[in-house]
């Protein structure tokens, strides 16, 4: 079955939000999503990779991608012909070991027969789209840093007994959790370029919208897919746009300023807080269809973008939205 259509996810704008941002410009960094079970993560991960437009790849191609030079040398393709594939969408379970999360090397293969034997793992499969994690928290911490130096350099790297393959591991990370069943490492946190907090609807008449919406999904496939679909394409043909316009997007040296004085004065640690919040608040302005990027675009962004980020003060029992909005007004107004 298709995935569920993202316009007709009800509510949760701000998780919405944040993964478009992602989608308009990946480099920003994923989504982290906190909050309760069955609120529509995992869903809107599949439904914004199925909204999007296919990707061009080569034929049978471990990686995903759409240039003979991006190709593992140990792939042994038999064509470099191009054709279309849906954007990935690779989830990591929590149990996942080591090989099947960076692939497996055949050390046997490759003494006896000199060949680079390699099973490709779940970074070579989610290059060029999404690798979700759910229950985050809940990583292994070697499966973390894993994930962080892959993060860093774009590159997967398995070395065994002194052989060594490396790939293109370009991916958008989402990871979803609930914070009562235990924190993220600092590390993995800072990697996340967004983060978001979902909660179960409070309203009744929102509560039945949602299993309206799924019963039809589940009962009347066809009738609720062809009702969603011009809203899906809407959303696809504003962020194909948005693409293009990002490039000459104008960003003035004044809301720069804004960015690093919210930083300063939220006391983000290093400057990971300012470009994030900068590509995020781009992105939205592109979103927006604007030509110059502004302080209201800042504005607006800053909580996915800086919430996560805070240090801890004991002195003030706030919560980080809470913190982030209040000195989002003192600096910005």
């Amino acid at each position: 079955m298709t995935p569920f259509p993202f316009s007709a996810i009800v509510g949760q704008d701000e998780m919405k939000q944040a993964m478009i941002l992602t989608a308009i410009d990946a480099s920003i960094g994923g989504v982290l999503v906190f909050g309760d079970r069955g609120t529509g993560k995992s869903t809107a991960v599949r439904a914004l990779a199925a909204l999007l437009p296919p990707i061009k790849a080569i034929k049978n191609c471990p990686v995903n991608s759409d240039k003979a030079a991006g190709v593992p040398n140990w792939a042994n393709l038999k064509t470099k012909r191009l054709h279309e594939i849906p954007t990935p969408v690779v989830d990591l379970p929590l149990g996942a070991t080591e090989d099947r999360v960076t692939g497996a090397l055949d050390i046997e293969k490759a003494l006896t027969k000199g060949e680079k034997a390699f099973q490709p793992g779940l970074l070579a499969r989610a290059n060029r789209g999404y690798l979700y994690i759910d229950e985050v928290n809940l990583l292994e911490d070697h499966i973390v840093d894993l994930l962080l130096d892959v993060a860093q350099s774009g590159e997967n790297v398995v070395e065994r007994e002194g052989l060594s393959i490396r790939h293109p591991a370009r991916f958008v990370l989402v990871g979803s959790g609930n914070p009562e069943e235990g924190e993220l490492r600092p590390q993995l946190l800072d990697r996340f370029g967004l983060s978001v907090e979902v909660t179960s609807p409070k309203e009744i008449e929102t509560r039945v919208e949602v299993i309206k919406r799924r019963h039809a999904f589940e009962n009347d496939n066809s009738a609720f897919m062809l009702r969603w679909q011009a809203e899906d394409a809407a959303i696809r043909d504003r962020i194909l746009k948005a693409r293009k316009s990002l490039k000459k997007l104008k960003t003035p040296d004044k809301t720069l300023t804004d960015v690093a004085e919210l930083c300063l004065a939220l006391g983000s640690d290093g400057l990971r807080g300012e470009l994030t919040l900068l590509k995020a608040a781009r992105a939205y302005a592109a979103w927006r269809d604007d030509t110059a990027l502004t302080r209201a675009h800042v504005r607006d962004v800053a909580p996915m973008a800086l919430r996560h980020r805070l240090r801890r003060d004991p002195l003030d029992e706030a919560g980080s939205s809470t913190r982030v909005a209040r000195t989002v007004e003192d600096v910005l107004g």
